[in-house]
């Protein structure tokens, strides 16, 4: 096993992890979260970062998790933080780019050789 597949295997798996705790912050209030989301956009948000932050983590259904992670954050992106200004930086806007361009990179790669996928033999390894 290649450094980069252990390499790549952590940024997926921390990436996914923190992007479940704005999920979890979302749904339940929990960390450090003043509110639970009261919007029904904001509560399907929330249940998308958990769930499909959760099959990324584990790198199982990781192609179609992290498109629709993916997707997701560029909406919050263009809905949420654009309005208020052009650049992220001054919008705030930075994590959604990040998350987006992250999970896309995931969507087009795979889950990776340390992955549930993998273990399923189904297009898990990251082809580098």
């Amino acid at each position: 096993m290649r450094l980069t597949d252990v390499t790549y295997a952590l940024m997926r798996s921390v990436v996914a992890a923190l992007y479940v705790c704005h999920g979890v912050q979302k749904i339940f209030g929990l960390l450090g979260a003043h509110a639970v989301a009261s919007s029904p956009l904001f509560m399907a948000a929330g249940w998308i970062e958990l769930i499909a932050g959760t099959l990324i983590l584990v790198g199982l259904f990781t192609r179609a998790a992290a498109f629709l992670a993916s997707g997701q954050m560029a909406y919050a992106y263009f809905t949420v933080h654009a309005p208020g200004a052009f650049w992220p930086i001054v919008n705030q806007g930075e994590l959604a780019v990040a998350y987006c361009f992250v999970f896309l990179y995931v969507c087009t790669c795979g889950a990776g050789v340390i992955s549930l996928d993998s273990l399923r033999g189904r297009r898990g390894s990251r082809r580098a």
